[in-house]
């Protein structure tokens, strides 16, 4: 008697139909540890059985790729010997809980994805987005959140080079966390998942097992609801300087020839990894639990299986590598321990204190994992409005001061000052530009990686917002100069099993499968993280792009800055006025309408080209695409970044200031009359729009307003909402 029922299955998020399944794929009532599982790798965290037909829509091939989504992190080849690999992930709901642990062990667990591919993570990002600024726990979660990525990846030492921040009410009751990491391997020595040679050791190395993360895949496949806080024992609790020595014990046994296939135990812990290794390889599995170093007595094969906690790996090594292998981990003074053998029986057998917990097929935990053609809606078009019809409220500088002190389009710097974006002394562009530029160590070439989604975008439009996160995401590896290469995505939304929110999926991925595509910009990694709900409230469709460029002469890349005077300020590309789910028409009119600026992907791909040519050329001194905020936002962060003025020649027009027309570079230049011949040669419209120099942004229609005051209103709004002067 197990006492394992259907009710038991149900309160593990099985439903009838899969706890069906189950029965048919055992012949009998599964164990407690058999069930628990089933649960993990059939939930949406592990098996993405909502989104699975959506992803295989996305192009994740090209000349650069070396390996595309399945493994722990996408590779590319960037040339010289060495490969960049690089994912992003979500920690969600652990951090809406835990705001310090969740976002910790979210940054924890990116790295391991990285640096068990054999790369030594050498970049941190991070994409947040929380609720209204005044929400009563908008505060907590912040402070708690940033403070865990800082003191993870402080103290691991890995530079936090870059990522967004917004806020959004959609976001009051489920805050996103979304951690990215880049990191460098030789091409050739890339370490894989899948298990192979019948009789070869399972070896588990890290830190001990505990009860942390019971059910963490689980609880992220989930709404919140009443009771969201009793979840809180399902967060991980990392240690940051056990992941330091993690990844010099395994990077050093890289070197050697030690290692069959490596895995690191994320969601689900022992028992993903376990199983994935094997069914990779068409292997059984056979795991003495007795012998799993624990931290805690009295754990049930159950736990232990389950857990989820952090810095620990699992190794398949070649036969006779074990004493060479727990040398290296014995001096880094970590755990080390052989726990099982490859078997040809394809099946996971799982002993404890002598009895047999767990004897299961493995092949059919994949092939016969759930996957749904959920039913979706399109999303209707978002009535049209008059561009027109919103004029300025105020005079354009004022305006504009307006707009660089609201909470979307203020200084990060709060956030970005807490972590250390210099560690390692390889970043020669850090946060607060459009791309974050990393040297590739002992070489002149570099790296460039930005995040980007405009979720209201998205919202409005899926399609439109799919193409434009992927867009502005190869815009800002461009503007530093950057050759993008590939990209990396974390798919945040709701609840896949109401229609809508499934539209919004399937909208978003059919935007960025065509921006991929029509900019060569191919998907090697990502992240699904559905059921972002609260009491049936969903946030906004948040599918945010990492994404990876490369530079080959680090001493060419163009800065977002004036860092001149008397440089002509030019815009290259064309824009209509489009005021559509502008932050203008947001923070200025307190109206969210109308339909998200169009993506020409063609145009983009013009545009982008010519600007990459012209700063390889050294005929760019700064540049800086237009995003949100429009034009004259993106021409006064420039002139704050150089603490230089500019004066103007543009009208007193809300669209032509503000308006967020796509694929558009504002860029200043010593040399105006080349730069608008190659625009007219390569077809990319051009305007000159003003000069730089002196202390304030002015300009006939505009009025004047120093670049102090645009400074200090710019640099306000968070210090003062994290000092609680200010809601």
């Amino acid at each position: 008697m197990t006492g394992v029922t259907a009710d038991v299955a149900k309160e593990h998020g099985l439903s009838a139909e899969e706890w069906q399944a189950a029965l048919e794929i055992m012949g009998r009532t599964p164990s407690i540890t058999e069930l628990g599982i089933f649960s993990v790798m059939w939930s949406e965290h592990c098996s993405y059985k909502s989104s699975r037909v959506w992803l295989k829509t996305l192009p994740t091939t090209g000349p650069r790729v070396i390996c595309g989504p399945g493994e722990n992190a996408g590779v590319v080849d960037i040339g010289g010997g060495l490969a960049a690999v690089f994912k992003m992930e979500s920690h969600n709901h652990p951090s809406f809980i835990e705001p310090y642990q969740g976002a910790a062990t979210g940054v924890g667990g990116i790295m391991r994805d990285v640096f068990t591919m054999g790369a030594r993570p050498v970049a941190n990002l991070n994409a947040l987005r929380f609720g209204r600024p005044d929400h009563p726990r908008t505060r907590h979660l912040l402070a708690g959140v940033v403070a865990g990525i800082g003191g993870y990846g402080n103290c691991v030492g890995v530079p936090t080079v870059g990522g967004e921040l917004n806020f959004h009410p959609a976001y009051d009751g489920n805050c996103l966390v979304n951690a990215m990491t880049v990191g460098l391997a030789k091409a050739d020595r890339i370490f894989y998942s899948a298990a192979a040679g019948v009789g070869n050791p399972v070896v588990y190395v890290g830190s001990k097992t505990g009860r942390d993360g019971i059910h963490g895949a689980t609880m992220a496949s989930a709404e919140f609801s009443e009771g969201t806080e009793e979840k809180r024992p399902t967060v991980q609790v990392g240690d940051p300087f056990t992941e330091k020595l993690l990844i010099e014990a395994c990077l050093e046994l890289m070197a050697t020839d030690a290692i069959v296939a490596i895995q690191d135990m994320g969601a689900a812990g022992l028992t993903s990894s376990s199983v994935e290794m094997a069914g990779k390889g068409d292997l059984g599995i056979t795991l003495d639990l007795d012998r799993v170093p624990q931290r805690e007595q009295g754990m049930t094969a159950y736990e232990i299986m389950l857990s989820e906690s952090q810095e620990r790996m699992l190794m398949i090594l070649r036969p006779g590598a074990e004493d060479q292998a727990r040398a290296i981990f014995t001096k880094w003074e970590l755990d080390f321990a052989v726990i099982g053998r490859l078997t040809d029986t394809g099946r996971l057998v799982l002993t404890r204190d002598g009895r047999v917990e767990a004897d299961m097929p493995i092949e059919p935990l994949s092939s016969r994992a759930p996957l749904y053609h959920r039913p979706w809606e399109p999303t209707p078009p978002p009535a049209p409005i008059d561009d027109g019809a919103f004029d300025l409220p105020d005079t354009p500088v004022r305006a504009l001061a307006r707009l660089l002190a609201s909470a979307d389009l203020c200084s990060r710097r709060w956030v970005w000052e807490q972590y250390d974006s210099h560690v390692g002394a390889d970043t020669a562009q850090g946060p607060g530009g459009d791309a974050a530029v990393v040297r590739i160590h002992g070489t002149g070439r570099a790296l460039a990686m930005t995040c980007d989604v405009t979720p209201r975008y998205c919202l409005a439009d899926p399609v439109e917002g799919g193409r434009q996160a992927v867009a502005e995401a190869w815009r800002n590896l461009t503007a530093v100069g950057a050759l993008p290469l590939a990209v990396t995505d974390n798919m945040n939304f709701g609840n896949p099993e109401k229609p809508r929110i499934m539209g919004q999926f399937a909208g978003c991925i059919q935007g960025m499968a065509d921006a991929c595509r029509a900019l060569e910009f191919p998907v090697v990694s990502g992240n699904v993280s559905l059921y972002n709900e609260t009491d049936g409230r969903a946030i906004l469709p948040t599918p945010a792009i990492g994404g990876l460029g490369l530079l080959e002469d680090v001493t060419k890349a163009a800065v977002a800055a004036f860092t001149a005077p008397d440089l002509a300020i030019l815009v290259l590309g064309d824009g209509r006025g489009h005021l559509g789910q502008s932050l203008y028409l947001r923070e200025l009119h307190g109206r969210e309408e109308g339909a998200p600026p169009p993506v020409d992907l063609a145009v983009e791909r013009r545009n982008g080209d010519l600007v990459r040519a012209l700063i390889a050329d050294g005929l760019v001194a700064g540049c800086h695409d237009v995003s949100d905020g429009g034009l004259l936002v993106a021409v006064a962060e420039m002139a704050m970044a150089g603490r230089t003025g500019c004066r103007l020649d543009l009208p007193a027009d809300a669209g032509v200031l503000f308006g967020e027309d796509q694929g558009r570079y504002v860029v200043a230049t010593a040399d105006p009359t080349a730069v608008a011949a190659r625009a007219v040669a390569a077809g990319v419209p051009v305007a000159r729009v003003g000069t730089t120099g002196g202390v304030s942004l002015t300009g006939p229609h505009l009025g004047a307003i120093s670049v102090e005051d645009l400074t200090a209103a710019h640099e306000a709004f968070l210090p003062a909402l994290m000092s609680g002067e200010t809601a």
